[in-house]
């Protein structure tokens, strides 16, 4: 197993501040997703604001990823490509981002429903935010990655989703992805052992349907197997004593969405 970067106060704050900048980029895709505009409009919109705020965008030729966000519609599960595709009423559209500023990583993704949704889809996107909640909590000092891990999936399944196996969250902050993986299934009190200076990105994936995925050709794409709907939130979290600092937040974006109801 690869080593575990603790970081420090300074370095955490530091973490802070770029993932802060990946949900003031987020909440500008919130001001601008709607039904009729393309994924690929999303992308040049948040190039240019990562870019205009002395950042790099870290998904931007990242083994060979040609563009500054993932942008996955639908039964998409994560790592779609911005493209032509023309966003459309219904459409679970999951955007995920990331920034390099002052040489520190951050990352978050966020599912937005576009207009009215399916009940389906409803519940899909509240329980997959819903674990995301339940995992934070367990991202303090003397728990373990099995209890974030068992967090999702415990809920996930009783409420009849299926949570992917084979992609996983990440330690993250010096790099894009470091140790430890942050799987989103597992048994309680299992794993690396949590200490304060860790920084993991949890980011639980779940759809609608059977677990199973397909990866595409294009070496980077995945749907779900069944080619139901899949949802992906994310937040960068440093571990902590008694409660976990949320290094990213989803505020800034859901202030813009509620405006626009």
């Amino acid at each position: 197993m690869s080593k575990i970067y603790y970081k420090s106060l300074e370095e955490i704050e530091l973490i802070r501040e770029s993932s802060l900048l990946v949900s003031k980029t987020l909440a500008q895709v919130a001001k601008i997703i709607r039904p009729g505009i393309t994924t690929k409009s999303l992308d040049d919109l948040a190039y240019t604001f990562i870019s205009d705020h002395g950042a790099i965008p870290a998904f931007l030729n990242y083994n060979g990823f040609p563009n500054s966000l993932c942008i996955s519609p639908n039964d998409q599960v994560v790592h779609g490509f911005p493209n032509e595709y023309i966003i459309k009423e219904g459409d679970l559209i999951s955007v995920d981002c990331g920034v390099i500023k002052n040489n520190y990583f951050g990352d978050s993704a966020y599912t937005f429903a576009i207009g009215e949704i399916s009940l389906e889809k409803q519940k899909l996107v509240e329980v997959t935010k819903r674990c995301l909640v339940l995992a934070i909590e367990k991202a303090v000092v003397g728990f373990r990655i099995g209890d974030i891990g068992f967090a999702v999936q415990d809920y996930a399944e009783k409420n009849g989703f299926g949570v992917v196996k084979e992609l996983v969250g990440h330690g993250v902050g010096i790099k894009l992805h470091e140790s430890p993986e942050v799987p989103n299934y597992g048994k309680r009190g299992i794993g690396i052992k949590l200490e304060e200076g860790m920084v993991i990105a949890i980011e639980p994936m779940i759809n609608a349907g059977v677990a199973g995925i397909r990866f595409w050709s294009d070496g980077w794409t995945v749907t779900s197997k069944d080619n139901k709907p899949s949802a992906h939130f994310e937040h960068t979290v440093a571990v902590k004593k008694g409660q976990a600092d949320v290094l990213s937040t989803f505020s800034l974006i859901e202030e813009v969405l509620n405006k626009k109801d």
